[in-house]
């Protein structure tokens, strides 16, 4: 008699590009079945893939490292482009597959999909299961004493502080089960993720390296030297005390497991205060999904209604200079070029360029978010919208509308020597430190010896600190809002 060939398992791959600690790939592994990995591009909601242009460079890299991993195991990624379930059904067909394994996706839309695949393709009797290992925590198990969802941090913190460790991570598999015949797949470069003319990313991998290996190693690199004195220095954006795993864990490149087990034993080499706070952040990351989960509209409506009334201004001339790093005030216009050229900026600077579209210039935040969104290479459709919103005021244990940021004191305190300013503000290099974070405080003598012509070579401020200060808190003043 003929001996019958078992039935293959669709591994599908999203924001989980990684082989270790993949629950989905270990469960469709122990199966004991021929496992076929499967990425799609999905056509149903741009916010099922990457969330725009910077990271869907990234992307590109992951996708390919991706499957130089899996080539070594003998495997293969096979990409698709299409309707996700239509896709899937099609790869069925073709494989005779009877199960499909994948890790849990938290955003609105892809929730969605997942949930109405997952009714369809079971109810044709096929096997399909989600699993856990975007985020420590399944959003709709942590609860209030009350029975309802987290609205402020710091007891979501101790909430998951409680639950203890999170289980150990699972090493990536040395072996793989392979079909007897693969199904077609389309080519990588096809799908055009990078940039040509002009090439915008031109510097992007002179700072990063998108993968799996890449994010073990960043992770090593700061539990050795960046995660000391982490709580005091986190904040200077000209030093080393980062850990750079944002856009790894953004499509999941690796696990928040296995982040948190790094640090676990540290309490004798570094400061406690040190890696708690740096778990405090990625925390941070779950908070965000948790609101994202039980508040959809996180990313397009105020979490705080009352802000609905806030008169935000429709100013396209101050936008573009903020977009652009041309505000006239160094550290925001240092982070925003550091944004273009790097894909990424500070977290400090961050709040620090925020506050100032918000606040000083009075434009909606969501127009922060949106640029955000298409730039930053650890662009997160939770950690993105819940970090805006904090920022604005408007959100979930929201920083108060009146805690304006001073974007020349902010540069100060956090660049005092002008090292981060001048790096991405190189024509004012020259100045001293005293007027780096305040060109137009300068006399006109140290600005000549600086090669500095105001308005020209460096643009004037778009607006004046103090006075745009005083019209926000007049603006929030009439909405009726506490902050």
């Amino acid at each position: 008699m003929p001996v019958s060939t078992p039935a293959a398992t669709l591994l599908w791959f999203r924001k989980d590009l990684r082989l270790d600690d993949n629950h989905a790939l270990q469960a469709a592994l122990d199966r004991g079945n021929p496992v076929i990995p499967v990425y799609i591009r999905e056509l149903e909601d741009a916010g099922t893939g990457p969330l725009g242009a910077a990271q869907a460079w990234w992307l590109h890299y992951s996708l390919a490292n991706l499957s130089k991993a899996l080539e070594k195991l003998g495997s293969r990624l096979i990409l698709r482009q299409g309707a996700a379930e239509k896709v899937l059904r099609a790869l069925i067909e073709e494989t005779g597959a009877d199960a499909v394994h994948w890790n849990r996706r938290y955003d609105p839309a892809g929730m969605a999909i997942d949930k109405e695949i997952k009714a369809a393709l079971r109810a044709d009797g096929l096997q399909a299961v989600s699993h856990a290992g975007f985020l420590l925590h399944e959003p709709s198990k942590v609860e209030t004493g009350a029975g309802g969802p987290f609205r402020v941090y710091t007891p979501f913190w101790r909430a998951l502080e409680k639950q203890g460790d999170p289980p150990p991570p699972v090493d990536a598999p040395k072996h793989w089960h392979n079909p007897t015949q693969w199904p077609k797949s389309e080519r990588l470069a096809d799908w055009h993720y990078l940039p040509t003319k002009p090439n915008w990313a031109v510097e992007f991998d002179s700072v990063w390296t998108p993968g799996e290996t890449s994010a073990h190693q960043r992770l090593k690199q700061f539990i050795d030297r960046g995660i000391r004195n982490y709580k005091s220095q986190r904040d200077f954006p000209s030093l080393p005390h980062t850990s750079g795993l944002s856009p790894h864990l953004a499509l999941g490149e690796i696990s928040p497991a296995r982040i948190w087990h790094a640090t676990i034993g540290l309490g004798d080499d570094v400061g406690t205060d040190d890696y708690v706070h740096f778990r405090k952040e990625l925390v941070w990351r779950e908070f965000s999904y948790h609101l994202l989960y039980h508040f959809p509209n996180l990313s397009s409506r105020n979490w705080n209604a009352r802000f609905d009334s806030f008169p935000w201004k429709t100013d396209s001339a101050s936008l573009t200079a903020w977009q652009r790093g041309e505000t006239g005030y160094p550290i925001v216009d240092a982070g925003m070029r550091q944004l273009w050229r790097h894909g990424v900026m500070h977290n400090r600077v961050r709040m620090i360029t925020a506050s100032f579209l918000i606040k000083d210039l009075m434009i909606d935040w969501r127009e922060g978010e949106a640029w955000f969104r298409d730039t930053l290479v650890d662009a997160d459709p939770a950690s993105n919208a819940a970090s805006w919103q904090w920022v604005a005021g408007s959100g979930a244990d929201a920083s108060p509308f009146f805690r304006i940021f001073n974007p020349i004191t902010q540069g100060e305190k956090f660049d005092p020597e002008g090292a981060y300013v001048r790096k991405f503000v190189p024509e004012l290099a020259k100045l001293p430190n005293k007027l780096i974070h305040r060109p137009f405080d300068a006399p006109s003598d140290v600005l000549t010896a600086a090669g500095i012509t105001l308005g020209k070579t460096y643009p004037k401020p778009v607006v004046d600190h103090a006075k745009a200060r005083n019209l926000a808190l007049e603006a929030f003043k009439h909405m009726g809002g506490k902050g």
